[in-house]
């Protein structure tokens, strides 16, 4: 039990003392500062990753920021060409209404005109089936009159008297 290790002796742990200290004055020469600037060297690149994440928090703060008022302004485009699509559906509804009532108007005036110039012509005919009828009939009358020679003699005298007085 009695090993160096754990009950070093006076000379071991002078010459323990020198390599330590040889071991610190080298590290404190040539690892300390390497490890200050490397420890220095990451402070900076927190602070600079901490400077751009704050950039990019304010940035997409605007970018949202900008995003609300794009989508407010599409909304609002939206809506007007909502309106406007509204208002010309409704201009060219009236414009169709107003279009089939002219073309109903003139219909029904073609109509009108053809039934009365139907109406005229069949007064027309109607007039000619009459004025036929009546000529086939005095026609048939004259003829019954006139076959008997001395009524036809007086019906011709009394006709050129009545167009003589005239």
């Amino acid at each position: 039990m009695n090993s160096p290790i754990i009950n070093p002796g006076i000379g071991v742990a002078f010459w323990m003392l020198i390599a330590f200290g040889i071991l610190v004055f080298i590290l404190a020469k040539f690892g300390w500062p390497m490890l200050l600037k490397a420890l220095h060297e990451r402070e900076e690149a927190i602070e600079h990753s901490l400077g751009e994440a704050a950039a990019a928090r304010q940035e997409m703060k605007s970018l949202v920021a900008h995003n609300e008022e794009l989508l407010h302004q599409a909304k609002l485009e939206r809506d007007e060409m909502l309106r406007n699509a509204r208002l010309t559906s409704e201009q060219i509804i009236e414009e169709a209404r107003s279009t089939a009532t002219a073309e109903a108007n003139r219909i029904v005036e073609s109509a009108r005109e053809s039934i009365n110039y139907e109406k005229l012509k069949a007064m027309h005919e109607l007039k000619n089936q009459i004025a036929n009828l009546s000529i086939e009939i005095a026609e048939k009358l004259i003829r019954e009159e006139l076959s008997d020679k001395p009524k036809a003699d007086a019906l011709i005298q009394k006709e050129l008297e009545l167009m003589e007085l005239k």
